[in-house]
């Protein structure tokens, strides 16, 4: 009976042991699900448009994203009124403060989360591209007219001669090409950082670039006309000096078309290329205008003509007052703008 214990006893303890080896199934871990990250609180705008000048309120935009630009903000106060398209309107901050920018947004401004923004209508718009067409077209025609001398321009018996004096020929040639050359500028190379501008304005440019060409290319191919004092030296001299402008003001067009991407209005500050024609960049901030100067100063001699000498005095005034502004907002802009450079003409003006 010992015996028997012993095995019943040894079998309990055989069988403990192995249950005791048998390995124990590991728990399987829960996936837990990623926490949700908060969302922040978007918070929108509301938007106030008055009248400039009358203080009436015309357009109340609710919801509006913080990240929304002046130029998104023309287009929702278009669709309420929409005889102000975009181009047309001026959006400022104070009824007589400046415009505000299409790309200036809108949680950048000095406002709070309700706005009020004031709005002037600028009138009617017409495209930089149509009205630069308009402007140096019409001078070329009109040049062209006096050169073939049509009929009830001068006397009947000078209709459809030509001169006897090879330089009016020669001025002919130079002032179709300048305005020739201006008008595929236009089309091709000329970027414009404002689409439009007040249709009233190409009225005033008309009248300033046909008015000029119909002056100067009246007493040029009159028949009375008497070339330059000092003959071919003076005359030739002039062509190298106009040619050579005509050139730089190219060379410096195309330097200025290279610093804006297509369909962009970044700005930077124009520095000489290996083009030797925009060195002049070191000492000037518009040599196009010096050019565009130095240009009719050449012609001015080649023809040795009043009003053409007229012409160049009052384009350099207004290229001058251009320059002087463009000066001013390169330094105004660029902290390390070159302070070497002058506006126009190096060291002077």
């Amino acid at each position: 009976m010992d015996a028997l214990a012993l095995e019943a006893t040894g079998g309990k303890k055989a069988a403990n042991g192995a249950a005791a080896a048998a390995p124990v199934p590991a728990p399987v871990p829960v996936k837990r699900k990623p926490a949700k990250k908060a969302k922040k609180a978007v918070v929108f705008f509301e938007v106030e448009i008055l009248d400039a000048k009358t203080k009436d309120k015309l357009c109340f935009l609710d919801k509006v994203e913080p990240n929304a630009t002046i130029g998104e903000i023309k287009s929702m106060f278009h669709k309420s009124h929409p005889q102000w398209y975009p181009a047309r309107q001026s959006i400022r901050l104070d009824p007589k403060g400046k415009s505000l920018k299409d790309e200036d947004v809108l949680q950048h401004l000095p406002v709070g989360t309700t706005a009020t923004l004031y709005f002037r209508d600028l009138g009617a718009q017409i495209s930089w591209v149509t009205v630069f067409l308009t402007e140096y077209t019409g001078p070329l025609v009109i040049y062209l007219m006096f050169y073939f001398r049509v009929p009830f321009i001068y006397a009947p018996k000078y209709d459809f001669t030509t001169s006897k004096h090879w330089v009016v020929h020669l001025a002919c040639m130079c002032l179709s090409f300048h305005y020739v050359k201006r008008l595929l500028e236009t089309l091709f190379v000329h970027r414009f950082s404002h689409g439009t501008m007040p249709l009233r304005n190409i009225f005033k440019n008309c009248t300033y670039y046909w008015g000029f060409a119909a002056w100067m290319a009246y007493y040029i191919n009159h028949p009375l006309y008497t070339p330059p004092v000092y003959g071919e030296q003076q005359i030739r001299m002039a062509l190298i000096l106009f040619l050579f402008c005509q050139i730089g003001n190219f060379s410096i067009h195309i330097a200025l078309r290279n610093l804006r991407p297509p369909g962009s209005k970044t700005r930077k500050i124009p520095y000489p290329t290996k083009n030797p024609f925009t060195w002049v960049f070191l000492l000037v901030s518009c040599p196009n205008y010096t050019y565009e100067l130095g240009s009719w100063l050449g012609f001015t001699l080649m023809t040795q003509c009043l009003p053409v000498a007229f012409f160049t005095l009052v384009g350099f005034i207004q290229m001058t007052v251009w320059a002087k502004g463009k000066h001013r907002s390169y330094l105004k802009e660029f902290r390390d703008y070159p302070p070497l450079r002058s506006p126009i003409l190096p060291f002077i003006l």
